[in-house]
């Protein structure tokens, strides 16, 4: 065994739920598949997974060579981690159904693949929320009874793997999940239920 499956059971629904709540990266890929269709849309989502790929990596590579080296911190960053991802779960009880970044500007029926993979990019190495997530949240999910070598590289692909089907499903909705999340009951309950995950998460990290 070369990963805690405990960690890594809670770990994909709580990312899950993170990834799936209306955001920055994923408003842009609805509006893309409803002007530009999802097949063009994906050379956005290759850019966005590349700029994901990269922060998770840099931020969780970065935070745990200190907990490797003084082994007391891998229990501060689990209280942290769960304190801040109830913190997290607060805010989205307390939201008001807004959907982030409504207004995305439409892009170009004539932009390049090249200009598409770069705003993914872009998106998701600028998104502040996102280094965040994963400076505070990452860390508590890795277990120091294991190497960080087999460790990481699977976070880091199932958090691929997640955020990509969520791409895609915000993508292919297209009008029919841009109508639905205008309702902002709807989106109250997108939030509400990712809140209430990643508060049940926190604790359950703060107390293992």
């Amino acid at each position: 065994m070369f990963v805690n499956w405990a960690l890594l059971v809670a770990f994909i629904p709580t990312f899950f739920f993170v990834s799936i709540t209306p955001g920055m990266c994923m408003t842009l890929s609805m509006s893309l598949g409803m002007t530009i269709g999802v097949r063009k849309a994906l050379w956005m989502m290759w850019g966005e997974l590349l700029g994901v790929g990269l922060v998770a990596a840099s931020a969780t590579l970065g935070i745990a060579a200190v907990m490797l080296r003084y082994p007391s911190a891998f229990l501060v960053g689990k209280v942290i981690g769960g304190l801040y991802l109830m913190y997290l779960g607060y805010c989205l009880w307390r939201s008001k159904g807004k959907l982030a970044l409504s207004e995305t500007e439409s892009l170009s029926q004539t932009m390049s693949r090249r200009e598409l993979a770069w705003q993914g990019f872009i998106t998701a190495i600028a998104n502040p929320k996102g280094w965040a997530f994963f400076i505070a949240l990452l860390p508590p999910f890795i277990s120091p009874d294991y190497p960080m070598a087999t460790q990481l590289p699977l976070l880091i692909a199932i958090i691929l793997v997640i955020e990509f089907a969520c791409l895609l499903i915000y993508a292919s909705g297209g009008k029919s999940l841009s109508l639905m999340l205008k309702n902002r009951s709807n989106v109250k309950v997108i939030n509400r239920l990712a809140g209430t995950l990643m508060v049940g998460v926190g604790v359950w990290l703060m107390t293992t």
